[in-house]
């Protein structure tokens, strides 16, 4: 029986205005390269999986920023590779100027789906909590964008000294939920992350793919919305 959810912050509750792929089409053209926001998409979700695997290793906004570039010419690289595109050494960082300029204006919105979700979901019992790799100060952040009426707590990786997919992050919201693993479920939108974490701790995972860029991950439930949700807890 499902007594807890858990939630993934980026991707899953939460999106940047306006979204990356629409900055970085725009920064792209600036350079006269026109790109489908599909294939924009898929590149930045890659470099997102490179950028936690190395924040795990050590907190990106620590190094210097020599290391911090390297970090994040992954995005403008992995949008290139998915679109097949050889382009000379000087662009990734030619588009990654212009898009760390454009994206000092970017804030933080909820996706359509999430308020009335979790309102439903809160109605019917269920624990509520937000579970994320994310630096920033979430609990003022989530309050900011009128979540804290529905989650129980917000567990972070700089708390518990640890990032997914490790078992620290998860084990801690299992015991502020106060249920066992086969109690809880994860939705996140990082399959190493989220899906592979979850597992290896026993927690129940959900893939949410809103993009629908992960068609082949089949040994977990994948939902686009959040509505999706209701038909994988089980009663």
């Amino acid at each position: 029986m499902t007594k807890a959810i858990f939630f993934d912050w980026f991707n899953t509750l939460a999106r940047f205005e306006p979204p990356r792929e629409e900055l970085y089409h725009q920064v792209f053209q600036q350079f006269g390269i026109e790109l489908e926001p599909k294939v924009i998409m898929r590149g930045i979700l890659a470099a997102d999986r490179y950028f936690f695997e190395e924040n795990a290793k050590m907190p990106v906004e620590e190094r210097s920023a020599e290391e911090q570039a390297k970090v994040y010419l992954h995005y403008p690289k992995a949008v290139l590779a998915e679109a097949g595109i050889k382009a000379d050494e000087e662009l990734p960082m030619k588009v990654l100027k212009v898009a760390r300029e454009k994206a000092k204006e970017l804030t933080f919105v909820l996706f359509d789906d999430v308020l009335s979700t979790l309102k439903a979901l809160k109605e019917r019992g269920f624990i509520l909590g937000l579970l994320t790799n994310a630096t920033k100060d979430m609990l003022a952040i989530h309050r900011k964008l009128g979540l804290e009426p529905y989650l129980e707590f917000v567990v972070t990786s700089k708390e518990v000294g640890a990032d997914k997919p490790k078992p620290p992050i998860f084990l801690a919201a299992l015991d502020r939920a106060g249920v066992k693993a086969s109690e809880a479920v994860h939705v996140g939108d990082q399959y190493q992350l989220d899906v592979l974490g979850a597992m290896g701790v026993g927690i129940n995972p959900i893939l949410i793919d809103r993009y629908n860029i992960f068609p082949e991950v089949s040994d977990c439930p994948r939902i686009q919305s959040l509505t999706e949700l209701d038909r994988y807890l089980s009663g």
